[in-house]
């Protein structure tokens, strides 16, 4: 599996100008705040449409200049946000299997029971997310995004807002993941010590670009 990244767009006070492939890896996109990390991963999920280029995954179009612009919902695409966006008033599980198809639920019920096992909050899948932890939070924005068996995981700095006992935590569980996973992964920070600790290759970001 492979995610090739071709784009250029227009941004307030600087022109996004990338160019990166990610095999079956975790890449991390290093840089100050205000660098455009985020835009890159927005335009991946096709939540922002790049103005000039392509992206593609496993040779499919995601985004190609001229025509080709696939919903998010179409792209396959698992993606952590950084705030986690969980809905208060869905249940851990519900959450969880947000992304699923009504009509396929069933057929992932299992996949998505052993995923929460794994992750640690299988004992939460009545609760409400107003009633655990950040840490158990940021678990279960991660299993909703693997809950589709995605072909491609975005984490937009998902442990910016824990405290240090718990990042490391959460450092542990990507790094199991990726090796059980083995798919193309992104990661956003702006701490250089999780960047080296996490990623198999970072991308140095600067106002749009990479700084080689």
């Amino acid at each position: 599996m492979m995610l090739e990244v071709n784009i250029r767009k227009k941004l307030n006070h600087f022109d996004l100008k990338m160019d990166f492939e990610v095999c079956d890896e975790l890449v991390v996109l290093f840089g100050p705040s205000g660098s455009g990390k985020t835009t890159v991963l927005r335009t991946i999920a096709g939540i922002e449409k790049p103005e000039h280029g392509r992206i593609t995954l496993h040779n499919k179009y995601l985004f190609k200049e001229g025509g080709i612009h696939l919903p998010p919902q179409k792209r396959k695409v698992g993606y952590v946000f950084q705030e986690y966006a969980l809905f208060p008033h869905m249940s851990i599980e519900n959450n969880v299997m947000y992304g699923i198809p009504k009509k396929q639920r069933p057929i992932y019920k299992e996949h998505v029971s052993h995923l929460m096992n794994v992750l640690g909050i299988g004992h939460l899948a009545h609760h409400s997310p107003l009633h655990i932890s950040g840490g158990e939070k940021q678990r279960v924005a991660v299993a909703r995004a693997l809950a589709n068996k995605p072909d491609i995981l975005l984490l937009d700095e998902p442990f910016s807002a824990l405290d240090e006992e718990t990042r490391l935590q959460g450092h542990a569980e990507i790094l199991r993941l990726k090796k059980e996973w083995r798919i193309p992964a992104i990661l956003v920070t702006h701490d250089r010590e999780e960047a080296e600790k996490l990623g198999d290759r970072i991308i140095f970001m600067k106002e749009g670009q990479e700084v080689l």
